[in-house]
């Protein structure tokens, strides 16, 4: 088939096996993290020096302690708000659909529970975005062929066992998938008893 204003040839469309699109949809979300990484390092390079200190020369070695007002002070999603918070959440949520809970995910019981609304309990939002960010950096290439198993022992396991304890952040949610069941514990601070 041929382009009818042109009368070139008409590349046939590209088509992606199921399978594939894991791994797509992961090197998609990774590359968006490097994305907004290297944003933010061109906002700091691109910012004003520092203003010259009274005698009208920097001083050697003197670092500025201001952050800039839009720099994000931290990857780490508890540091995030608003859009920035939620569209955080979105990609770390197809990486927990998409790969983590499939070969991950075990059966649900009273002993090893979750929930399917996990993106509402903090505690598990920052522990899987912790595994998230570990994963993206030890599956990548530069991380060598030791990086997968780097991930899992150090990462992975550890990560699981606290996410589905029996007290973890679950632990009031269901533990029978016909029986679903969601509820968000009660912290500390909430109860009044914070220092």
């Amino acid at each position: 088939m041929s382009d009818p204003t042109t009368g070139a040839p008409v590349p046939e469309p590209i088509r992606i096996p199921d399978e594939d699109l894991d791994d797509l949809a992961s090197t998609l979300a990774r590359t968006v993290a490097e994305v907004r990484q290297h944003g933010v390092l061109l906002n700091r390079l691109g910012a004003d020096p520092d203003a010259p200190t009274e005698s009208g020369t920097e001083e050697p070695g003197a670092e500025s302690t201001e952050a800039e007002p839009d720099a994000p002070t931290s990857v780490f999603i508890v540091a995030m708000g608003g859009a920035e918070y939620a569209a955080e959440v979105a990609a770390l949520g197809n990486w927990v659909t998409h790969v983590l809970l499939p070969i991950y995910g075990r059966e649900i019981s009273s002993t090893r529970p979750w929930c399917s609304r996990w993106y509402e309990h903090q505690e598990a939002v920052a522990r899987l975005h912790a595994l998230w960010l570990a994963w993206q950096q030890l599956t990548d290439a530069e991380a060598g062929i030791s990086g997968p198993a780097t991930w899992h022992r150090d990462h992975l396991d550890h990560a699981l066992l606290q996410l589905r304890a029996p007290d973890g952040p679950f632990a009031a949610c269901t533990t029978s998938a016909a029986r679903p069941n969601h509820r968000v514990l009660t912290s500390p601070d909430q109860l009044g008893l914070a220092a």
